[in-house]
C-alpha cells in the first residue's frame, strides 16, 4: 500500500505533520542475527533502509531527519564490528553524495569527531559543504555521537564563552547555542525500532518535549509505509508542552 501523503490535520485545521523525525535505528545485528547471517550483513541492509526512508520523508512532510548511526557507547563492540561499520560509513557517504546534491538533501552530521579516522571525517566535510545550500530535506547523521558527551562539550564551550566575558548570565538558548544541533529546530517524534524502550543517550536535550513512538519492527524491516502509519498516529496526539 502507498504510503499516506495527505496533510495531517486537527480539527480544527491545524497541520500535525511533524517537522523533525529523529530515529534511533536499532535491530541490524539482531535482524541478522536471526537469518544465521554476520551482523554486518544486517548493518549494510539498515544502510539501504535508510536512502530509503531519506527519499519518502519529503512526501510525507518531514523536513528534517536526524538518525543514531553510531554511538559513543557503540565503541565496545567488536572491533570487526566497528571496523566494518565506519567502512559502511564512508561507502554510504562516497556513494550517495551525488544523489543527495542531486534529490536537494542537506547533509550534516553530529558527534565528536576526534576519534574518526581522517579519510571519514574528510567525507563528511566534503559532503556537508557540497550539501549545504539544499533545501528539500535536512538530513543529520549521529555518529560518535552520546547526549552526555554533547551536553559537556557545549558546557565547555559554554563556560569559555563566558571567561572570555561574551555571556553574563547563562541561559537555555545559550547552551542550546553550543550544542551540535545548534540552529537544528527540536524533533518533535522520536523513535526507536527493534522494540526497545529506552532512549539510549540519543538526543537528551534537544528531545525533552518531543513525543515518542517505539515500535518492533527491526530497523531493516523498517518501510516507507511503517513511517506514515506512525506520523498517522503522531497526529491524533495532543501535545500541550506543559500546559492545559
Amino acid at each position: 500500500m502507498a504510503a499516506e501523503t495527505a496533510p495531517l490535520l486537527l480539527s480544527g485545521g491545524v497541520d500535525q505533520r511533524p517537522r523533525h523525525v529523529a530515529i534511533i535505528m536499532d535491530g541490524n545485528g539482531r535482524w541478522a542475527t536471526e537469518r544465521g547471517w554476520p551482523r554486518l550483513v544486517g548493518h549494510r541492509r539498515g544502510a539501504e533502509r535508510v536512502k530509503q526512508i531519506v527519499r519518502a520523508c519529503p512526501d510525507l512532510g518531514v523536513n528534517w531527519l536526524t538518525v543514531y548511526a553510531f554511538s559513543t557507547e557503540n565503541w565496545k563492540r567488536s572491533t570487526e564490528e566497528v571496523l566494518g561499520l565506519m567502512k559502511i560509513f564512508r561507502r554510504y557517504i562516497q556513494y550517495e553524495a551525488e544523489g543527495m546534491a542531486a534529490e536537494g538533501v542537506r547533509l550534516r552530521f553530529i558527534g565528536g569527531r576526534e576519534r574518526l579516522d581522517d579519510k571519514l571525517r574528510a567525507l563528511m566535510s566534503s559532503i556537508e559543504a557540497r550539501t549545504a545550500g539544499n533545501t528539500r530535506l535536512n538530513l543529520t547523521v549521529a555518529i560518535n555521537y552520546g547526549g552526555r558527551d554533547e551536553l559537556t562539550r557545549a558546557s565547555t564551550r559554554l563556560a569559555q564563552k563566558i571567561a572570555r566575558g561574551e555571556i553574563e548570565t547563562p541561559t537555555e538558548a545559550d547552551l542550546s547555542a553550543c550544542l551540535d544541533t545548534a540552529g537544528h529546530p527540536d524533533p518533535d517524534l522520536v523513535i526507536r525500532t527493534s522494540g526497545e524502550t529506552r532512549t539510549s543517550n540519543f538526543l537528551p536535550w534537544q528531545a525533552a518535549y518531543a513525543e515518542y513512538e517505539f515500535t518492533k519492527t527491526l530497523w531493516p524491516d523498517f518501510t516507507p509505509d511503517h513511517l506514515a502509519q506512525i506520523l498517522d498516529r503522531f497526529g491524533m496526539r495532543d501535545r500541550r508542552f506543559g500546559g492545559v
